[in-house]
């Protein structure tokens, strides 16, 4: 399992995003607002899913903002970090 599919896996499983199969995620399609939709206490959960899931801590409001923007800036994101 690629980190991508994985991470949309436990997006759904650990956001409890319901009707969402990881295949309808798209990979530039934004998290928040119009695209899949996550609000402000999911990109808590999303920072605690990152450290627990692949040992990346989020360590900035801004560095967070950026990588949060998709699947795709979010998989950049775990890449760079847990090399």
């Amino acid at each position: 399992m690629t980190i991508k599919e994985k991470l949309k896996k436990l997006l759904i499983e650990e956001l409890n995003l319901e009707d969402v199969t990881p295949e309808e995620i798209e990979d530039d399609a934004p998290l928040f607002g119009e695209g899949l939709g996550l609000d402000s206490l999911d990109a808590v959960e999303l920072v605690v899913l990152l450290e627990k899931h692949f040992g990346v801590e989020v360590k900035d409001l801004d560095e967070g903002r950026s990588a949060f923007q998709s699947i795709n800036t979010l998989v950049a994101y775990i890449e760079e970090r847990s090399t």
